[in-house]
């Protein structure tokens, strides 16, 4: 059906690169940016926003495509910069009483602190006096002059942020204080000289005393802070797109730094990291918004300004409620307090926790608010594989040695490292870290993405630390004040005077705070015990947790139409999945039957230059292939399994060629040679194959060496007739690997058959097995139809179909050139962590399509890991697979993700 407008939305203009905030609405990201939606929605709403104007991402990509600005922006922000001066009553930088203006990003998809924001633009020499004389406040407006020069000569200009910090830092020990509400108007102006002189010195140019001048440089600072290096690799982290291009905000200043009635902040309509109902967020008097963020200050609980601010306090609980039902979601806002007056800056759906997703989802539906549908929507895999974790046990002997704000929950061990550089660098050695810093900023992304978890001593909730972990699952505590962290000396002291120095080992908790110094033991999350069949274990908090993710699961098995099977190749195994929920088993690889000392028996098959040794070897593994299947159709009786016949090469059950000429070498130059290593060497070298997974494996073995998929045949028959006579259910599918061509799978298929009526006859049953094959070849995809002349089953190996499309060894590329892949964009992700769509993903399209053409009741299935990929199962409900199989423990990922895969395309075809 064609999407309906509503006629009182204003809908976006092709040649329209600015828009009031009174212009838009919350629908019109893609255009306004989240930032500029949601202003404009509120403003909309009749809440206290300052009046401002938005410029389109559309403008953004104008400029990032051709280096300079839409001819016509110019004229269009002057005309609303008018409007805005009319608005105020005062025009921007003017002497005597200023307009100021913020200048701040604002893409589609929240991306915290990864790009550029400008306060106090229109402050010059000229007009910090008027400022001052507006305000009453001489230090006030000495305070926002210096901080225009920081953060425009940081992020405009390129200046070393560094430089002004060290200026500060001199300046609050000369003065003998030790936080910057403690410097009076004197010192600050004395910092301004000293600021205006660092960017003189460091750029060749004096600080821009021109308004206007200032405002179209913030503009394209902003523009260009969509492509700095952390900005690209937070999306690659969050797979944000990276042609959406940033928004920017101009919005008139309120003043959060006026004094002890003034003050910033940024509230929660419920907790992130929770998901609980109550008063969540931090406040700061006497603050600007950056300070919050950056956690330079520690802030004071929400919840204390209703004893600062009673009036403020309480209109604010009033917006937050208004918020939270128009958006239907936790609202996470930013909020200044200029001399009593409450001013809004900023909604936005809140970042949350994997726990306070799945507990806020089941809240809203109990307020009604929402419909089970949306609640399944408002989760995802990735967040259920979180809380599927371990947990510290609490009960095992354990030392803390600080406690901080519990900002993103997990249980995260590893070393402590002071710098990004460090943490990068000791993961990629396989060391696991942790990241201490006082404060986090976005230049830390790098290491906050290689660490298990972050620690700072700075900083609340909201911190950027806090928010960018919740985003990315990292466990974090802030503001673990009473841990001194020196990051020069690259140690961290607790009160008690023990120090970690950096390589020793921590664990935090992220949620409770707790810090504990050397390896705290960890137990399994309550998640996965209700997932085992222990429904209440756990703590009382995490039966409520528990309680949520069973009533959003059950949702998404009753909707959802793809089923989930597992692979597993063993009792224990499919016994794990089936208690995850499996349906079956999609792969069952009896490769990996044939390990230990079984692995010598192969060995004797491959080698066997006879009939009679061949049938002697294949005469020992017979009984215990059976013995393996009969366990396995035990533990899934009811369910499909599908077993696929042997499909590795052959050199995984011979010999090391190099070990052995080097033993056969020794022991001619001894003159002692082993009569069984030197034929053993030759049959090595007549079989040595330089690309063996290209080489003599999957139905080729099984065509070259006689009798060995017949055994395999008969080992699965002989099972499943005694499992049916013991008034079982075996349903037993056997699966030929690596066939490329109809004539491959015709030949065996007709053996198979041959050897199951055999074992039906002796056994006095009817089986039913059925003979299908894996699609992992390019030739099997595009001649699907044939194939399916002879299958009553395609499953996708997309592992190997991934690896023949691309000409890429999985087991190489990942670790030499994928990393240079993704960071120049060519990837977005590994292809084989989630499937590619437009290639590969091609080809199982039109390989379903063809086969179920010939075959319309074919059965679809995928046994890569890919069925286990949460953006990948999207994939296969669309192509119109049966099933996806993936490890047992992404199980319950897959099961939600195939739900939320219906629930998505029932939408989609209901507007």
């Amino acid at each position: 059906m064609p999407e309906t407008q509503d006629p009182h939305v204003t809908q976006p203009s092709a040649t329209k690169f600015v828009y009031d905030f009174t212009e838009g609405n919350k629908e019109l990201k893609d255009l306004l940016g989240g930032k500029g939606a949601n202003l404009a929605e509120m403003t909309n709403l009749g809440l206290p926003v300052p009046p401002g104007f938005t410029i389109t991402t559309e403008a953004c990509k104008v400029y990032l495509d051709s280096g300079t600005e839409p001819a016509a922006l110019r004229a269009e922000v002057s005309q609303h910069l008018d409007a805005l001066e009319q608005k105020m009553g005062k025009k921007l930088g003017q002497a005597d009483d200023p307009l100021l203006v913020s200048v701040r990003s604002g893409a589609k998809f929240s991306m915290p602190g990864m790009m550029d924001t400008v306060l106090n633009i229109g402050l010059s020499d000229a007009s910090v006096s008027g400022l001052a004389a507006q305000a009453g406040d001489e230090r006030f407006a000495w305070d926002s002059y210096r901080r225009l020069i920081q953060m425009f000569g940081k992020t405009v200009l390129g200046v070393d942020g560094e430089l002004f910090e060290e200026a500060l830092e001199e300046a609050k020990q000369a003065k003998g204080v030790r936080v910057d509400i403690d410097l009076d108007a004197a010192d600050l102006q004395t910092l301004v000289a000293q600021f205006k002189d660092i960017v003189a010195k460091e750029t060749g140019r004096d600080f821009p005393q021109e308004p206007r001048e200032q405002m179209d440089l913030a503009v394209r600072a902003v523009f260009d802070s969509w492509n700095t290096d952390r900005a690209k690799l937070y999306r690659r982290q969050e797979r944000i797109p990276g042609d959406l291009g940033t928004a920017v905000n101009v919005c008139s200043m309120v003043f959060g730094n006026l004094g002890p009635d003034s003050g910033t902040g940024v509230a929660f309509t419920r907790d992130p990291a929770s998901g609980h109902q109550g008063v969540y967020g931090d406040y700061l008097q006497n603050a600007q918004g950056e300070d919050v963020v950056a956690g330079i200050r520690n802030t004071v609980p929400l919840a204390d300004l209703e004893n600062i601010d009673k009036a403020s306090y309480d209109e604010l609980m009033q917006i937050m409620e208004t918020l939270e039902t128009h958006y239907k979601d936790l609202c996470d806002i930013e909020f200044t307090i200029e001399r009593g007056k409450l001013w809004m800056l900023q909604t936005r759906v809140g970042k949350r926790t994997a726990g306070a997703a799945f507990r806020i989802a089941t809240q809203l539906v109990d307020q009604g608010l929402i419909d089970e549908a949306e609640a399944l929507q408002r989760v995802n895999g990735a967040q259920l594989a979180q809380l599927m974790f371990p947990r510290f046990d609490l009960g095992a002997k354990s030392e803390m040695i600080g406690r901080g704000i519990a900002a993103s929950p997990g249980a995260a061990v590893g070393k402590a490292v002071f710098d990004s550089y460090t943490a990068v660098k000791w993961s990629r050695s396989g060391e696991k870290v942790i990241l201490i810093r006082r404060e986090t900023n976005p230049d830390d992304l790098n290491g906050m993405i290689a660490a298990e978890g972050i620690l700072t001593s700075r900083g609340g909730k909201t911190s950027h630390a806090a928010v960018v972990a919740r985003g990315m699952g990292k466990t974090c505590v802030c503001g673990a004040e009473e841990l001194e962290v020196d990051t020069k000396a690259r140690r961290m002291t607790t009160p008690e005077g023990t120090v970690i120095e950096e390589g020793d080992v921590v664990s935090i908790d992220g949620s409770s705070g707790k810090v504990y110094i050397g390896e705290v033991p960890v137990v399994p999350s309550p998640v996965v015990e209700y997932f085992e069949g222990r429904m209440h274990a756990g703590a009382e908090d995490a039966d409520e947790l528990v309680k949520a993710v069973h009533r959003i699961m059950a949702y998404a098995d009753r909707v959802r139409r793809l089923r989930v099977r597992a692979n597993a190749d063993n009792a224990e195994d499919a016994g794990r999945a089936r208690r995850f929920g499996a349906q079956g088993i999609g792969l069952c690889r009896t490769e990996h039957m044939f390990l230990g000392e079984r692995r010598e028996m192969v060995e004797h098959l491959i080698l066997a230059d006879n009939e009679t040794d061949r049938d002697a070897a294949l005469s020992q593994l017979l009984p215990l292939q059976k013995a393996d299947f009969i366990e396995l159709f035990e533990s899934m009786d009811g369910l499909p399994v599908t077993v696929r016949l042997l499909d590795p090469p052959l050199h995984e059950f011979l010999p090391d060629i190099t070990e052995l000429s080097v033993r056969v070498a020794l022991a001619e130059a001894r003159k002692d040679a082993n009569e069984n290593d030197l034929r053993l060497l030759q049959a090595v070298h007549k079989l040595h194959e330089q690309n063996p997974m290209l080489g003599l494996r999957g139905v080729r073995l099984g065509l070259v060496i006689p009798g060995l998929f017949a055994m395999q045949v008969r080992a699965i028959a002989e099972a499943a007739a005694e499992r049916k006579n013991a008034k079982g259910d075996p349903r037993a599918e056997i699966m030929i690997p690596l066939v490329g061509t109809v004539q491959e799978l015709e030949i065996v298929r007709e053996e198979a058959e041959q050897v199951i009526a055999e074992v039906e006859k002796a056994h006095g049953v009817s089986l039913k097995l059925t003979l299908g094959t894996m699609i992992e070849l390019p030739r099997a995809a595009l001649t699907a139809g044939q194939i399916a002349e002879s299958a009553d089953f395609f499953s996708f190996g997309t592992n190997d179909l991934t690896q023949t499309v691309w000409g890429f060894s999985r087991d190489d590329v990942e670790a030499s050139f994928f990393t240079a892949y993704l960071e120049k964009g060519i990837f977005g992700v590994s292809p084989f962590e989630t499937i590619d769509k437009d290639g590969v993903g091609s080809l199982v399209r039109n390989a379903a399509a063809a086969g179920r053409a010939t075959r319309p009741d074919l059965k679809l299935g995928v046994c890569g890991e890919h069925g286990g990929d949460p953006e990948s199962v999207h994939f296969f409900h669309e192509a119109g697979l049966d099933y996806v199989s993936c490890s047992p423990f992404r199980i319950p990922v897959a099961r939600l993700e195939a739900g939320r895969a219906a629930a998505e395309s029932k939408g989609s075809d209901s507007r």
